[in-house]
């Protein structure tokens, strides 16, 4: 496991510079930079030109990633441009509220998404039907439109939930529950049917096989033969699955966060990007990145217990 460790490490360096490198040179080539957003549209040209010169921007782009990538190769991620504060403290002030969203999701999406699904391919008739037709749906509407139904629906019409902002888990537990739940359900709809979908074919793969079809034919329990083996037998692919959904839920929560108004990472990379903010785009892109790659690490680890024969090349 530890060379498992060591070679995913391995690797998120040249991932890391790559990501970097697109996310340097794609400010790069879009209209505007900092030093207008700073000064506004009333700005003369003179003055734009001074607060460039002050800021470096007017220094080639790969001159000004060099600074940067030395700096981060030390730990320090830069300053934002605009509010002047280390990029790693924006980050660090955020992070709490993107987790709040991203962790009751993910849990949301393998529970409810496995149980679905499980349900739907070992009772099958109406109930399939039905998951495949709700799966469909669900998976083609977009995270940002469910969210402004149930904003219209349960806190415009029925007033029960807030429609915006968020409240710290440690000052009022209650006021955080109710401040996530909307956006937790806007966010996972899409991951409860992809994984749903997933589970379902898998476990109705497995149920054909030699293998279960001997263990009925020996008068295996069913329960066993459902829970202990099939279940066991469909996990590999069902938490492939749920990587994925993992992943995509990362970019889904830019929408979410910026649609329900919280002050998470999302929205500051939207902010950041608005504001040409480049040393705040790159930190969060990076931190984005280390979330990839340590999914990617946890559903290996998840392989191997599942299945002591799965070889990690």
């Amino acid at each position: 496991m530890g060379r498992l460790i060591f070679h995913r490490a391995a690797m998120s360096i040249p991932l890391l510079l790559i990501v970097s490198l697109i996310i340097f040179g794609l400010e790069a080539i879009v209209p505007g930079d900092a030093a207008s957003t700073i000064l506004g549209q009333n700005a003369t040209p003179q003055s734009v030109a001074a607060l460039r010169g002050q800021l470096g921007l007017n220094d080639p782009w790969v001159v000004r990633f060099g600074h940067w990538l030395g700096g981060a190769l030390h730990g320090d991620l830069g300053t934002s441009i605009i509010s002047g504060v280390d990029v790693t403290s924006s980050l660090n002030g955020r992070l709490a509220v993107t987790l709040s969203l991203l962790v009751p999701t993910i849990l949301l999406s393998a529970v409810a998404g496995v149980a679905l699904g499980f349900a739907s391919a070992v009772r099958g008739g109406a109930l399939g039907r039905f998951i495949d037709v709700v799966s469909l749906f669900g998976f083609a509407l977009p995270s940002f439109w469910v969210a402004l139904i149930l904003v219209g629906f349960f806190a415009v019409h029925l007033n029960l939930l807030p429609a915006t902002g968020y409240q710290d888990l440690a000052a009022s537990p209650a006021g955080w529950l109710k401040s996530i739940i909307l956006p937790v359900l806007a966010l996972s709809l899409q991951g409860i049917t992809y994984v749903a979908k997933q589970t379902r074919d898998t476990v109705m793969e497995v149920l054909e096989t030699d293998y279960v079809k001997f263990l009925r034919a020996n008068g295996v329990p069913e329960r066993s033969v459902r829970y202990r083996h099939v279940l066991r037998n469909a996990a590999i692919p069902v938490v492939t699955s749920l990587g994925l959904v993992s992943v995509g839920m990362l970019s889904g929560a830019v929408f979410i966060e910026n649609v329900f108004v919280l002050p998470g990472l999302g929205s500051l990379a939207t902010q950041a990007t608005l504001d040409h903010d480049i040393p705040v785009i790159l930190g969060v892109g990076v931190f984005f990145t280390l979330c990839v790659i340590a999914i990617n690490l946890l559903i290996d680890f998840a392989y191997g217990l599942l299945n002591p024969k799965v070889r990690v090349s």
